[in-house]
């Protein structure tokens, strides 16, 4: 039977889906330490070079990093997909949800692939370099406290949706009970949803994602601290504001809060367990962040990690670990995008 070139042309189009499906699949299930070891040997120095180069120029791109690990993989699984610009297949990508606002550090990714490109093109992904980085980039804001080795075998995805990275994200407006189902999707205890909330003793938060604790009682918020973060969202449109007040100017805490100045850091963005002294204390920026004192498993929590500084560091590299295993969605297609911000070609 003859068989017309138009339609074999087709046959091989969807043996190479297939193929590309099944690649995927088996991938994300054969994640492991040590997987460039052959394919692109050294490729955990180069990242870590420019993380430490970048986190010397400007400290708090080590918190953009940790924070772009959360917001990609709790959507979609680790695919890079946060990574990915506006375009014809992706119209309104996840960097344009709201909960997203102030996502950061992408021109640093950028030049990551692009050294890793040099060593050895087409080999590894975005979404590998961005766990790698971003494991390095908490082992030095802890000084080295905190740490884990990063499996790898991913392969970056063609989806990137907005409304997908909205509704499946934790919203800094939520209540506890809505924190607890969102992680509860991602099969997320509710000590890994207090364990890795932690991450907030770092980095910055936009007013516009706290504008009802400027107005909340005293018994959410110390009221001292409601009316430091009133004075700062009060300098511009929508101002960024350090979520940890330990990170803040000393005269801006010598104003509103004098009593607290001793524990005013010389080093910002220190990766530790301040979080949770802060929020026993009730001087957190987010209502998210409160509010896990309203559950008594989770204030349990928050007192254990108070207490024990070298447990929570412990913990929150289990935790990122875990996380950086979420898969792809079932079926989905992937590839070593040659840019992190654009995929190779359409998928359609």
């Amino acid at each position: 039977m003859k068989v017309s070139a138009a339609v074999l042309c087709a046959l091989v189009v969807v043996q190479a889906a297939v193929l590309l499906s099944a690649a995927s699949s088996a991938q994300a299930s054969e994640l492991k330490v040590g997987y460039y070891g052959k394919k692109c040997r050294g490729v955990e120095n180069v990242i870590k070079w420019h993380v430490i180069k970048a986190l010397r120029a400007h400290r708090r791109t080590g918190a953009a990093l940790v924070r772009l690990l959360f917001h990609d993989c709790f959507v979609r699984g680790c695919d890079g997909s946060v990574l990915l610009d506006k375009s014809y297949d992706n119209p309104h990508p996840e960097k344009e949800a709201p909960v997203n606002i102030g996502l950061a550090a992408f021109d640093l990714l950028e030049e990551i692939k692009a050294a890793v490109e040099d060593r050895c093109p087409g080999v590894v992904s975005c979404s590998d370099i961005l766990i790698y980085a971003a494991r390095d980039a908490a082992s030095i804001l802890s000084n080295g406290n905190v740490h884990f080795d990063v499996p790898a075998g991913r392969l970056d995805g063609y989806v990137s949706k907005a409304e997908e990275a909205q509704a499946e994200l934790p919203d800094s407006v939520d209540d506890v009970k809505k924190l607890i189902e969102t992680f509860a999707k991602k099969n997320f205890t509710v000590e890994e949803l207090v364990i890795l909330t932690g991450a907030h003793s770092i980095g910055q938060g936009h007013c516009s994602s706290f504008k009802g604790r400027l107005s909340e009682p005293s018994s959410q918020i110390t009221p001292a601290y409601r009316d430091l973060l009133n004075y700062k969202c009060s300098q511009g449109y929508n101002p960024a504001v350090d979520n940890n007040v330990r990170d803040e100017y000393y005269d801006t805490v010598y104003k509103y809060m004098p009593g607290f100045t001793s524990r005013v850091r010389k080093i910002p963005d220190f990766l530790d367990n301040s979080f949770y002294h802060n929020t026993l204390a009730k001087i957190v920026t987010f209502h998210s962040d409160w509010t896990l004192l309203t559950d008594k498993e989770a204030l349990g929590h928050v007192h254990e990690y108070a207490d024990n500084g070298t447990l929570w560091d412990e913990d929150f590299a289990d935790s990122l670990l875990k996380l950086s295993k979420l898969p792809m969605p079932a079926g989905s297609k992937g590839e070593i995008r040659k840019k992190c911000n654009i995929v190779n070609h359409r998928l359609y």
